[in-house]
């Protein structure tokens, strides 16, 4: 099977779970900015949700552009990636509907824990479907952020029934640490072109 499918598939997946979470975004009832006032917390959990639904649009738009075979396993690691993403709306929209509580901010930590592992078990699937003088595991070296994430995540879920903000807060700091588009991989794929 050629990339182009696999890629074709998650990008419509993600972008379905975009659209399921701008649906749950309810209308005011009023015309005024204070009727916006409730719904804060929800849009602030959209915009954070947004942002990493893209991150990973980008990411594995990158890690693909660098990946030539695709396996049986790899399949199956993408859709157990696409399984996690796919609960994002569901925690954005619980997290938000209870203005970040200390359950629904953890679960939400959960959920992005899950997915980063599971962004790391695609790019182990990768590297083990294409050896160890791919693109990608020299794209990947390290992998410092990738490995600083799950660390973040994990910190976040223990820290949610401590402090609600500071969890919050090491959800944004993880989303900007990813922010910024990765290079490793236009790298290598700039070299090997």
């Amino acid at each position: 099977m050629g990339k182009g499918r696999l890629e074709a598939f998650s990008d419509g997946v993600l972008a379905i779970i975009i659209t399921i979470m701008v649906l749950e975004l309810k209308v005011p009832h009023g015309e005024t900015a204070q009727s916006l006032m409730p719904l804060v917390p929800v849009i602030l959990s959209y915009v954070l949700s947004f942002i990493y639904v893209g991150i990973y649009w980008n990411n594995h738009h990158h890690l693909l552009h660098t990946t030539q075979k695709i396996s049986g396993g790899v399949l199956w690691a993408n859709l157990h990636l696409l399984f996690w993403l796919s609960l994002i709306p569901f925690v954005t929209g619980w997290m938000g509907e209870n203005h970040f509580a200390a359950l629904p901010i953890a679960l939400y930590g959960v959920v992005l824990l899950m997915a980063a592992i599971a962004f790391s078990l695609l790019q182990w699937a990768i590297t083990q479907t294409e050896g160890n003088s791919s693109s990608l595991k020299r794209a990947l070296g390290k992998d410092i952020k990738g490995k600083l994430s799950i660390i973040f995540y994990s910190l976040a879920i223990g820290c949610a029934y401590i402090n609600t903000w500071l969890a919050g807060g090491i959800y944004v700091l993880v989303a900007l640490m990813w922010l910024v588009p990765d290079k490793r991989f236009e790298k290598v794929v700039s070299e090997t072109n």
